[in-house]
């Protein structure tokens, strides 16, 4: 019966974020192998807790989980992380005998010297297994795919929601291919490319252009296509193979073929309706100050960690600091370990005074002068109860809640992006209390929160994932792109 190895290297890297992801930031997020990897994972809607349940509904199947990590978008990965990572990885291959191997990537990782990490991670596991063992993975719908890893694979799928609530789904198809595979059938695979870079902020699958073509490729899903995806790329990352794609897998290369093409036709004819304006933060305050009653979220994307940010930027701040606010209002999140400590030397109800934002760098503006009192402390561990990684465990570090006035602010010890209702729970905020919620976000966000706020207002301040994508200092992406 078949025998399968499984990895993972689930990183976003962001070219302008102004510090790596070091070997720390996996080790502290996901660094899991073994039993042990499912264990944790079991029942939780993600790629490894899919892995589990494909293997429940096939008994005779079996499997080894060698090293899987994740972190969050961030800098480059340093190249330590990376060479730790595959150096396991690699071991574990050379250890035993598979029948296939199902690798759990993002599509757009790269490193301190490897704009292409995911390929070139499909390229060494290659040519250890050889060509006869089958090799599958699944991707992150905002991958910079290079055309290459269609000759390298024997199947792969992507997310299909955004924001993305079907990881567990994706690395399901593509483990079915897998099994297709080693039943013997024929799996071809296609990509197709538009050498631009586009902003994802109308890429979501409810609406919007890039919902159009999510729709032409799910209704083409039928013989002798087997799996249709998209990528939107990711606008952040400066490599030769960023842009949107299409990837097609079928019985035969020819309708393959013809359908990546035909997708990213279907792009490239919307590709307009992708750009995007957005106001300055003080008039976005304006804007939600007068929205509707109920909860207004005021999103920062230009420091979104999930877009690679630092969660570090003073901008937004400063602005919600200057304001003076007569409502209440939620300021998440700022990565500062100093500051948790400060506020834990301090102790609950005690003065905290020091300047917050911007420790990482001055590019995006100085820090913002902060005094108020500790309102909270916690050790900022919860299990995500909304519908994006539903089930898995998150660890903060040890974080602490800030009051000045009307506006408080949470500081963490690790950079988790506040995405999921148990974040504000951990910290004791009841946000049906709350006018408004100041975030470093954008579209994931909306998974469980669309529904909770009467209005969702976005602003363009400065940071590592702005808006501005011609000001940015790319060296890799491809020559024909011109400003989306």
């Amino acid at each position: 019966m078949p025998h399968i190895a499984v990895a993972r290297l689930w990183f976003e890297g962001n070219s302008f974020a102004p510090e790596p992801t070091p070997l720390s930031a996996f080790q502290g997020r996901e660094w899991v192998a073994g039993p042990e990897a499912l264990e944790r994972y079991r029942g939780t809607a993600t790629e490894l807790g899919a892995v589990d349940a494909f293997l429940a509904e096939r008994p005779g199947w079996s499997a080894t989980v060698l090293r899987c990590t994740a972190a969050q978008p961030g800098g480059p990965m340093t190249d330590e992380a990376y060479d730790t990572w595959i150096a396991e990885v690699e071991s574990g291959l050379k250890a035993g005998i598979y029948d296939g191997v199902y690798l759990s990537l993002h599509g757009a990782c790269l490193t301190q010297s490897d704009p292409e990490a995911d390929l070139t991670t499909i390229r060494r596991v290659r040519a250890l297994i050889g060509p006869r063992v089958k090799l599958v993975a699944s991707f992150d719908f905002h991958g910079n795919i290079s055309p290459q890893v269609v000759g390298l694979l024997d199947g792969a799928s992507v997310y299909r929601t955004y924001p993305h609530i079907d990881m567990d789904r994706a690395a399901m198809r593509a483990l079915r291919l897998l099994e297709r595979g080693l039943a013997g059938k024929p799996v071809h695979g296609a990509i197709a490319k538009l050498p631009v870079v586009l902003h994802s902020f109308h890429m979501r699958d409810a609406e919007g252009p890039m919902a159009e073509v999510w729709a032409e490729a799910w209704a083409a899903e039928k013989a002798p296509i087997l799996d249709a995806s998209l990528f939107g790329g990711f606008a952040w990352g400066d490599t030769p193979t960023a842009g949107p794609s299409a990837m097609v897998w079928a019985e035969e290369h020819a309708p393959a073929r013809a359908l990546a093409r035909q997708l990213v036709g279907e792009i490239q004819v919307r590709r307009a309706r992708f750009a995007v304006t957005l106001p300055t933060p003080e008039v976005a305050l304006q804007t939600a100050l007068a929205a509707p009653p109920g909860l207004v979220a005021l999103l920062d994307p230009a420091d979104n960690p999930l877009s690679g940010g630092a969660a570090d930027t003073p901008g937004l701040l400063r602005v919600l600091v200057a304001a003076r606010l007569d409502v209440e209002c939620v300021y998440c999140f700022l990565h500062d370990p100093d500051a948790v400590a400060a506020a834990q030397q301090a102790g609950l109800g005690g003065s905290f005074a020091r300047p917050l934002a911007g420790r990482t760098t001055a590019d995006f503006g100085p820090p913002v002068p902060f005094s108020g009192t500790v309102e909270a402390l916690t050790n900022g561990r919860f299990l995500n109860t909304g519908p994006m990684e539903h089930g898995a465990p998150v660890d903060l570090g040890a974080t602490a809640l800030l009051r000045s006035g009307k506006l408080r602010v949470v500081v963490t010890s690790r950079k988790e992006a506040a995405v999921d209702p148990a974040f504000f729970e951990v910290h004791g905020i009841d946000l049906t209390q709350v006018r408004l919620l100041a975030n470093k976000a954008k579209n994931h966000f909306r998974a469980a929160f669309a529904s909770r706020c009467s209005a969702i207002v976005e602003c363009d301040a400065p940071g590592p994932a702005a808006l501005d994508l011609l000001a940015l200092p790319f060296r890799h992406v491809p020559e024909a792109w011109r400003r989306p």
